[in-house]
């Protein structure tokens, strides 16, 4: 009896033990989450601000993680060789059609070559350096023309600034306005180009910097043009910059005669960055006439621009001067052409700016084998990088190979289209 009652006894402090358990357990679940939404409640604002700028702050990144895409440049360039295409209406038609056709989508046509400018100039003509006008054979503007067909196909025309700084000895821009150019440490002032002779104007002159600067802006203001372009001549060769305006400028902001040595690395960056500041200027101002212009430069490859032309084109870059770059490679040799388009600055040009490279199709008494051309495109489009041809009438006007087989060529590099979207 005793231990019936025991069992019982121990059954029923087991059961309420149990029931207490329960009880306790349900009541601290019970709390915790009710304690838990309050604290989520109070919370809530905090927890939605940090979401926001947590999202604000990935895309901030996401530039820095992931490349930007980058119109495709497929252009190509038209010089004064091609003076017989761009002067005929139905010639400069055929040709925009024909480009357009093949899927290009950019052209850059010269319009100041050997110190003349190619589409009627009021500047020109008040400094009296153009005795003459470039007209189209029926009395038309080359320029004004080439501009409307190609928007019409729906093609970027940004005029290309061949000369730069340089402009030949015979030209009248030399003949009037001596004191405007530079010269060597022994006094001479010419050096021999790939257009032959030619004498530098003083990129550091303030005249000289107003005279580039009104031409240019007269060609972003006086046409539709999608922007401007400057090449490798938009420079100075390292020899130069020992005239009279030069040496006192240097002497008075540096207390120091200019080295002897043409390639003394201070010399070089002082008169570089000098460079690098007219091109800032000229940028801001072609700008301000026109916002969405695009302005374009096509130098060399780096280390040659600097050290031999004092042409910083990185720093140009990096300074948010250039919104286009196609960098000159004009290599036979396709291991050459490679290792130059492979370089990091090349690269990181990449990561900013829609960026091409310059490919060599002949010269008038050089041509170029199509395989060549084939072997470098494939090349820059498997490095994501554009194209841009040198020049027009090279393209298939060539003895090497049939113009059937040179313009299929040339089809096959752009199977699809990739029209560049025109800056209103």
């Amino acid at each position: 009896m005793v231990s019936r009652f025991n069992r019982k006894n121990e059954q029923w402090r087991v059961w309420v033990a149990n029931a207490s358990f329960k009880f306790m357990k349900s009541s601290f679940s019970s709390s915790i989450v009710q304690s838990w939404r309050r604290l989520l409640k109070s919370l809530f604002p905090i927890l939605i601000l940090i979401s926001f700028v947590t999202v604000l702050l990935v895309d901030s990144f996401t530039p820095a993680i992931a490349q930007i895409p980058r119109q495709e440049i497929r252009g190509v360039w038209m010089t004064t060789n091609d003076f017989d295409t761009l002067k005929n209406r139905d010639k400069v038609q055929d040709a925009v059609s024909q480009l357009r056709r093949m899927n290009f989508n950019t052209i850059y046509p010269v319009v100041w070559n050997s110190g003349y400018v190619m589409y009627p100039s009021a500047l020109a003509q008040r400094a009296g350096i153009q005795p003459f006008v470039y007209k189209g054979s029926d009395g038309h503007d080359i320029l004004a023309d080439l501009i409307t067909q190609a928007h019409r196909q729906g093609l970027l025309v940004i005029p290309w600034f061949e000369f730069g700084f340089m402009a030949p000895p015979t030209s009248e821009l030399a003949m009037n306005y001596p004191d405007w150019f530079t010269q060597k440490q022994d006094g001479s002032q010419t050096s021999n180009s790939a257009a032959g002779e030619v004498m530098w104007l003083n990129p550091f002159h303030p005249k000289v910097q107003q005279f580039i600067t009104n031409l240019v802006l007269e060609t972003v203001t006086q046409y539709d043009a999608d922007g401007i372009q400057f090449d490798d001549h938009m420079s100075l060769p390292h020899e130069f910059g020992y005239d009279q305006y030069t040496v006192a400028l240097y002497t008075k902001e540096t207390k120091n005669a200019p080295p002897k040595n043409s390639q003394d690395a201070a010399w070089v960056k002082w008169r570089a960055d000098k460079i690098t500041a007219f091109m800032g200027k000229l940028n801001q101002a072609v700008k301000q006439r026109k916002p969405q212009a695009i302005f374009s430069v096509s130098p060399n490859y780096y280390d040659f621009a600097y050290k031999f032309h004092l042409q910083d084109w990185l720093g140009w870059m990096r300074q948010n001067i250039v919104d286009e770059l196609i960098v000159q490679i004009y290599r036979p040799d396709l291991k050459s052409f490679v290792a130059n388009i492979s370089r990091a600055e090349i690269q990181e040009a990449q990561q900013r700016i829609p960026t091409g490279v310059g490919i060599m199709t002949g010269l008038r008494n050089n041509p170029v084998p199509m395989q060549q051309i084939k072997s470098q495109v494939r090349a820059a489009q498997e490095r994501g990088l554009g194209v841009t041809f040198f020049y027009y009438e090279s393209l298939w006007n060539d003895d090497l190979e049939s113009l059937t087989e040179r313009q299929a060529g040339f089809k096959n590099f752009f199977p699809s289209p990739a029209l560049r979207a025109r800056a209103e």
